[in-house]
């Protein structure tokens, strides 16, 4: 934990590994540090890695998430709170995942992964809401049904990408986590998948 980064550009800079409260991290974890770029790489609170994890320079993983066995991230990726990435996953350095998203195990992640979805496939793609989670974690039955039909705009219609973010803006109440979808989308790098 806390060693160099594995980044030729680091130059011995001081930067640091920050880890949550409570978190759990098994047997033959590699957790690296920062870089000048943001100088530190930060795992949250209420955290699970499995073993075998790896987290490369620069990252941010938000609290209550689970990566499992042998998920490898690349450097400067954004994984926010009450995600669960199955196991054997690798995921690009850049990527950003949305809260309370699921990704099956064994696919590779090279595109942002919007909040609240299941992701799942070769190349993985949207695979319907994690409801189950929601569900868990006590999103009420209205708010679960506007981010189903918010990802029915921009996933199952026949609009683009900005079509289907106006015809969301229209429609739904401004209610958080339709915002929130609307702000990943708004900061994606690296495309959505």
């Amino acid at each position: 934990m806390g060693e160099i980064p594995q980044d030729l550009k680091f130059d011995g800079e001081k930067s640091e590994l920050i880890i949550g409260d409570s978190t759990t991290i098994r047997e033959f974890c590699t957790l690296n540090r920062g870089t000048k770029e943001s100088g530190k790489s930060e795992i949250g609170n209420h955290c699970l890695l499995m073993a075998y994890v790896h987290i490369a320079h620069d990252c941010v993983i938000g609290d209550h998430s689970i990566l499992a066995n042998g998920v490898q991230l690349g450097g400067h990726v954004e994984i926010g709170k009450y995600v669960t990435i199955g196991g054997m996953t690798p995921v690009h350095q850049f990527c950003k995942i949305g809260d309370f998203s699921f990704i099956g195990g064994g696919f590779r992640i090279v595109q942002d992964v919007p909040p609240f979805i299941l992701a799942m496939g070769d190349p993985l793609k949207f695979s319907g809401l994690n409801s189950v989670g929601l569900r868990r974690n006590n999103f009420a039955p209205e708010v679960r049904k506007q981010i189903k039909q918010a990802y029915h705009f921009i996933y199952q219609s026949e609009m683009n990408r900005s079509q289907a973010v106006s015809q969301i803006k229209s429609e739904f109440n401004a209610i958080p986590e339709i915002n929130q979808i609307i702000e990943f989308i708004n900061n994606s790098d690296r495309g959505l998948v």
